[in-house]
């Protein structure tokens, strides 16, 4: 009897801890226009995925102590939400407080799937104060309207984050700036767009009191997920561990691996996946539990886009790796008008066709042609015999050539230092960037044409006279 008493008191001990640590499921319907259901919509909650079944319905083990969204993996077949502000809505609040809730979205279905479609990708924005904004808006908001009138097909924004530079009352200014360019807007999350009184979430134990990523999330939504969009499938995550006060790491999270490797086992290896992050790839993978995010993409063809460092950069990190660290918006946060490797602020312009993908930065205030930039002998103070090139979306498929009097004399020396723009800007440091090229002219040229060739056989020249 005394066992019995024991063993029922254990019971009961342990069903009491099961029920304080557990939560109800949640669930809900995805359901199109027409209130039909769909069928086979990924859904996460953070930590947990499943698909929507025949009915469309779907249910998640969500915990309320890790899980604060309930998202859907929009299929291509069907249109991206948007808010009034065109900021992408594929996601609702998880309330704990009641577990009747039922998360369901509406989507609306496609005529047709087109696997053609235009992403422009910015970086750091980053505007800190008034003048920062104003900036921002006369210069860079103007330059992307009228440069979407020049594109056909549809077009989306990523922005890789450090929207704003710690001031995060400016997003209100900054979503009603960008909402006026009427694509769907995505972001992720920078190392300045933390509410720095607090660490991240994953490091605080009552969410109720506040986290870092509160404020961001109240504008842009949770800070890991995807969607697709003709064949790509598109990824945005966090690679920032914040830890309050503008302390943080670049790296992610062993549960962020976790999540990735979950998503992407719902996508058909050979896909094009498009990874969008703040800091860039080959920073993040530095830290060593971080670089299994390579063998994770290893079965797709990738294209990361990151911000953060306010430099121009191409890197590629395995074979079917390509990493485009974007040229900032604001350049070198606003002070003259260039990144710290001379690329002119701007943004970049990705066309996808299928699994084809081209790219071109635009600087802004300029035509998309503007390529390169030229400093004639004499111009750039440590390479006073030189004429050189600025060819800020080298890689070492690109070709760069140069002609003296019209006749060509081979190709241009690779060089590393710091451009000699950025260094006249006031903002000078170690920096050097190894997308500059030199040629040294003979004493009686007088005109010099530089020749650049890209990956994708596209040509631009510029000539100077001597």
């Amino acid at each position: 009897m005394k066992a019995f008493k024991l063993f029922g008191l254990l019971g009961i001990f342990v069903f009491s801890l099961v029920a304080q640590t557990s939560q109800a499921a949640i669930g809900g319907r995805v359901l199109d226009s027409r209130q039909k259901p769909v069928p086979g919509v990924v859904v996460n909650d953070g930590v947990n995925f499943t698909v929507t079944d025949k009915n469309g319905a779907y249910t998640l083990p969500a915990d309320g102590k890790l899980c604060r969204y309930v998202s859907i993996s929009v299929p291509a077949a069907y249109r991206i939400p948007v808010n009034e502000y065109n900021l992408i809505r594929f996601y609702q609040p998880i309330d704990a407080k009641n577990t009747s809730k039922s998360y369901d979205f509406v989507l609306e279905k496609r005529d047709k799937v087109s696997r053609k479609f235009n992403c422009l990708v910015f970086s750091d924005p980053q505007p800190k104060n008034d003048f920062h904004f104003v900036r921002f808006f006369t210069e860079a908001v103007p330059d992307v309207k009228n440069f979407l009138k020049t594109i056909e097909g549809e077009t989306y924004g990523f922005v890789e984050g450090d929207i704003v530079s710690d001031a995060l009352h400016l997003y209100p200014l900054y979503v009603s700036a960008v909402s006026s360019w009427g694509i769907p807007m995505m972001h992720v999350i920078g190392n300045h767009d933390f509410d720095l009184e607090y660490a991240e979430a994953s490091e605080v134990d009552d969410w109720a009191e506040g986290y870092a990523e509160k404020k961001y999330e109240s504008y842009y939504g949770p800070t890991d997920y995807s969607l697709n969009i003709g064949g790509v499938h598109i990824i945005c995550m966090k690679d920032i561990n914040y830890h309050g006060r503008k302390k943080y790491d670049v790296r992610l999270l062993k549960e962020q691996l976790d999540w990735l490797k979950k998503d992407l086992s719902y996508i058909e290896p050979g896909t094009t996946v498009f990874l969008n992050v703040h800091a860039p790839l080959y920073k993040v993978i530095n830290d060593q539990p971080s670089r299994e995010v390579l063998n994770i993409l290893k079965d797709y063809n990738v294209h990361v886009f990151s911000g953060h460092t306010h430099y121009h950069k191409n890197e590629i990190l395995a074979e079917n790796i390509y990493e485009h660290n974007v040229g900032a918006v604001c350049g070198f946060h606003w002070i003259g008008k260039t990144s710290r490797c001379g690329t002119p602020n701007g943004y970049m312009w990705v066309e996808v066709d299928g699994n084809d993908v081209r790219w071109h930065f635009k600087s802004t205030g300029y035509d998309i042609d503007h390529q390169f930039k030229i400093y004639k002998p004499g111009k750039f103070d440590t390479q006073r015999e030189y004429v050189v090139a600025n060819v800020w979306d080298w890689d070492p498929a690109c070709q760069v050539k140069w002609y003296e009097d019209g006749v060509l004399q081979g190709t241009m020396e690779q060089f590393a230092d710091i451009d000699q723009e950025y260094a006249r800007s006031g903002r000078v440091n170690i920096f050097r960037t190894d997308h500059l090229f030199r040629a040294k002219p003979s004493k009686t040229a007088k005109s010099i044409k530089i020749e650049v060739v890209n990956r994708f056989g596209e040509t631009y020249t510029q000539t100077v006279k001597l």
